[in-house]
């Protein structure tokens, strides 16, 4: 299919849009100010020291050379005065270079800080988040919005402090040039108008670029990821598609490179153009003030202030609307983060909720219960209706696609049902706290994640308040069978797994199922779910595995999904599902006696081992 074509004009952030943005600076800088008080204070008042400073040494420039043609025209040399001024000037200049390069440190400091901050938040507010929100590519936008310019929010702070320290700087030397001569303020008025209105021009154009082309840049993170990266080597290597991922990336980075070229074009030449205009305004002011030297009106002394004073008044001015500019746009990512931290999520207060039952006495009710996903028509279950008794295991059965996965997703409140309920003991969930609800609940997921960290971390992850109880660890190996795993690996429980680390090993798959399975038996919960846990093991392993579940579960609640018909068939009740609906559920014998789907698959399979 072919991709749209991007044009990021139809989506154009205006200076307004920008400018709005700021009303998120102060909750920023709360934010920053909390991350480490005494430093921030410091960074704060070491700034205004600083910007008072420029002033006061065109000052004492002005008063050097003065002094110095005072002592030409006189007969008796006086120094003394001259030599002070100059060891206060070259004071100052120590002085100014000591306070920058500790607003620099500081402002380092508390960027990493920050950003450190931030990205904790970012991990934690996405924990929080239903599976419906992550699942949804809209979501995923705001998500790399919000993690883009997680360092360039450094930079945003340090601009911002920059501009109070400017505004500090332009007004004391404002005043001093007031001080000789106002008319020379008009001069100055129209040195810098052609740099605002260039800002204003151009104000949230990279951002506009840059938002409307977020799923572009996911796009591009992901094809670097899959044509280098040892996940994806051999099938790169296999059906040689490094030419086709390398063509792919290249094509859709040179559109992005030619829309950003055509904007950074446009920025220069039409700063080119302002330029030359604030330039002559520039120039009129110097040529007017060396008239009132020359007419005796100004001293030398005055001269080198003024001209010095003007031109650095220039310079601050531009600079100060060309930072605004970056300041609004840094805001516009700002907005992004703040507004991602605010996303809202169903059933996040606690207040009101029920205290979870202590022992399961009745088990779980599934009353009508329908699922699909927002914005979709098409149900993914439906007029769904069992009951989970307290102490069952209870077998999902069904082709793939049949809602097995869903239904374990509804029953751990991942997701919410769009009609219908579920009940725990006669009480709809929902009523329950979430996070002390899902602690019921020791789940072993057919794509378990691989955490690139170590044994001992990949196993305590079950109950990761546990990292530190050895004998617990020990016991959630040994049921497991990854006891034989961890005496395989030189490092033992410290060894790091994975190669994307030094001294990383990758395991098998059997090797990191079992590891998955003894998550679940680090945690002693009251229903164990297990979703295919056993795909990756051979015929023995998992007869023994699912042998020592049994003896290890009894009287828990459990939920099995399996494709292995000698797995489900010693659960205590079968469930089949197709197309997202409930066909038949019994016991093994019964729904061989029923000869539907379940006795059709189950023959099927069995005939495949004869």
């Amino acid at each position: 299919m072919p991709r749209p074509k991007k044009s990021f004009e139809t989506n154009n952030i205006n200076f307004k849009e920008s400018f709005a943005s700021l009303k998120f600076v102060p909750r920023f800088f709360k934010e920053i100010k909390k991350v480490n008080p005494v430093l921030f204070y410091l960074n704060v008042f070491g700034r205004i020291l600083n910007a008072i400073l420029p002033v006061v040494m065109l000052w004492l420039g002005k008063l050097i050379i003065d002094e110095v043609v005072i002592q030409i025209a006189a007969e008796t040399k006086d120094l003394d005065l001259l030599w002070l001024l100059v060891a206060a000037e070259f004071g100052l200049a120590i002085i100014s270079d000591l306070l920058s390069r500790g607003i620099s440190l500081s402002d380092a400091l508390l960027g990493d800080q920050y950003s450190i901050d931030t990205s904790v938040k970012i991990i934690k507010k996405t924990s929080e988040l239903n599976l419906d929100q992550l699942e949804d590519s809209e979501f995923y936008d705001k998500l790399e919005r919000a993690r883009q310019q997680t360092t360039g929010r450094v930079g945003l702070m340090s601009n911002i402090l920059a501009q109070g320290e400017d505004v500090i700087v332009i007004i004391s030397l404002l005043a001093g040039v007031v001080a000789f001569e106002p008319w020379l303020i008009i001069l100055l008025v129209v040195s810098i108008i052609p740099t605002i209105i260039n800002e204003i021009k151009f104000s949230g154009t990279s951002y506009s670029l840059a938002r409307s082309w977020t799923q572009e840049r996911r796009e591009l993170d992901y094809l670097r990821y899959a044509g280098a990266s040892d996940v994806t080597a051999k099938e790169v290597k296999l059906f040689g598609l490094s030419n086709y991922l390398a063509d792919r990336f290249k094509g859709l980075s040179d559109k992005y490179y030619l829309q950003s070229k055509r904007l950074a074009k446009q920025r220069a030449g039409w700063g080119s153009v302002f330029n030359v205009i604030g330039t002559a305004a520039y120039y009129g002011a110097y040529i007017f003030i060396i008239f009132r030297t020359v007419a005796g009106i100004f001293s030398l002394g005055d001269l080198t202030f003024l001209s010095g004073s003007f031109n650095r008044l220039r310079s601050k001015l531009q600079g100060f609307f060309t930072r605004f500019t970056a300041i609004t746009e840094s805001a516009l990512y700002l907005q992004d983060y703040f507004e991602f931290l605010d996303l809202s999520y169903a059933e996040s207060a606690t207040d009101g909720k029920l205290d979870l039952p202590q022992k399961i006495e009745k088990g779980f009710e599934f009353k009508n219960v329908g699922f699909k996903y927002p914005k979709s028509e098409n149900w993914v279950v439906r007029n769904i209706n069992f009951e989970l008794k307290a102490g069952e295991k209870l077998a999902f059965v069904g082709e793939n696609g049949a809602g097995k996965t869903t239904l374990i997703k509804l029953l751990l409140q991942f997701y919410e049902p769009t009609e219908g309920e579920i009940l725990l003991d006669g009480i709809p969930i929902k009523k329950y706290d979430q996070s002390a609800y899902r602690q019921y609940f020791g789940v072993i997921f057919q794509d378990f994640v691989k955490f690139e960290l170590t044994l001992r971390e990949n196993i305590a992850m079950g109950e990761i308040q546990e990292i530190e109880n050895q004998e617990r660890i020990d016991s959630a190996a040994e049921k497991s069978l990854a006891r034989e795993v961890v005496s395989d690996l030189p490092l033992g429980y410290s060894q790091p797994l994975g190669k994307r680390f030094k001294h990383g090993k990758d395991l098998s798959g059997g090797q990191w199922q079992k590891i998955a399975i003894a998550r679940s038996y680090m945690k002693d919960a009251e229903v164990l779910v297990l979703d295919e846990p056993t795909s990756a093991l051979d015929a023995r392993a998992e007869t023994e595995a699912f042998q020592r579940f049994i003896q290890l579960t009894q009287g828990k609640t459990a939920v099995i999904i399996s494709h292995r018909f000698s797995t489900v068939r010693i659960a205590d009740r079968i469930m089949v599902l197709k197309d997202g609906a409930v066909l038949e559920i019994g016991t093994h014998k019964e729904l061989m006696q029923n000869d539907k789907l379940y006795a059709e698959l189950f023959n099927l399979q069995a005939a495949g081992y004869q």
